[in-house]
């Protein structure tokens, strides 16, 4: 079905690689629209074969994804970049919008639109391998899929005005400091600890989860009083699930609630 991309078939917790090496998995037209597709497609599922949690990769060792691919790039005129940053940013908001958290499990480069995407995930895991930046002030750009937004929201705007303006990028260590990413393990481990947290993400009641994730991203940009009506209305309709009346009734029976995202 896919081209530039891979997609596990192993329910709760789907794997989606971009696919391909060669060219350091960077980001094209194809790539972010084969991606788009496949969220759209995992978040249509039905009920029986729900997804719990995604994991994003990059194929290969060397990267996550190294950036856009450059040579496609380096002729677009300017209404075809402006398109072409306008369909990164609607992968972005499309992976903030799914009901399922996604884990970006960074193996290596994630620079430029590598950078972005990942920030476009709920959290970030990264190999001790893995490099981060938005270099693209060196090729007389900026950054166009959200770099300049989502970081400075992940790390505070003075941190971003840095790794924007300089271009240079940063070991997983340094970003583990500032708050870029959520852990940083071993290469080896980095997939085994993405699918551990995403199988515990898994045993976890979906309409919840979907709920809590829809409550803080829609409520970190809006003002206190009104992020917490909203935390107060997805917190009362929840009451109306099955799965609380599950969770609610397998805890006081003392026994593992059995959740059926109804």
């Amino acid at each position: 079905m896919f081209q530039t991309i891979l997609v596990s078939e192993a329910l709760p917790v789907v794997t989606v690689t971009i696919n391909r090496p060669s060219k350091l998995n960077a980001l094209n037209a194809e790539v972010i629209g084969e991606l788009t597709a496949a969220f759209q497609a995992l978040e249509a599922a039905p009920a029986e074969a729900r997804v719990r949690c995604v994991i994003l990769t990059g194929a290969g060792d060397k990267a996550f994804v190294a950036g856009a691919d450059i040579a496609e790039m380096s002729t677009l005129s300017a209404a075809q970049a402006y398109a072409f940053s306008s369909a990164g940013h609607r992968l972005g908001r499309l992976m903030e919008e799914v009901s399922f958290p996604i884990i970006a499990a960074v193996n290596g480069f994630a620079l430029g639109g590598g950078c972005e995407l990942a920030l476009c995930a709920d959290y970030i895991f990264a190999s001790e391998r893995a490099k981060f930046g938005q270099p693209e002030t060196n090729l007389g750009l900026m950054p166009g899929f959200g770099g300049t937004q989502r970081l400075s929201r992940r790390v505070g705007l003075g941190r971003a005005r840095e790794l924007v303006y300089a271009g240079e990028p940063i070991s997983a260590g340094q970003a583990l400091a500032i708050g870029l990413v959520n852990r940083v393990v071993s290469p080896e481990d980095l997939m085994p600890q993405a699918q551990q947290h995403g199988q515990r993400i898994a045993e976890q009641a979906p309409l919840a989860v979907a709920s809590s994730k829809r409550a803080l991203n829609r409520g970190f940009d809006t003002d206190l009083t009104a992020a917490c009506e909203l935390e107060a209305t997805a917190f009362g309709a929840l009451f109306a699930t099955n799965d609380a009346r599950e969770g609610l009734t397998a805890f006081l029976a003392k026994r593992g609630a059995a959740y059926k995202a109804s």
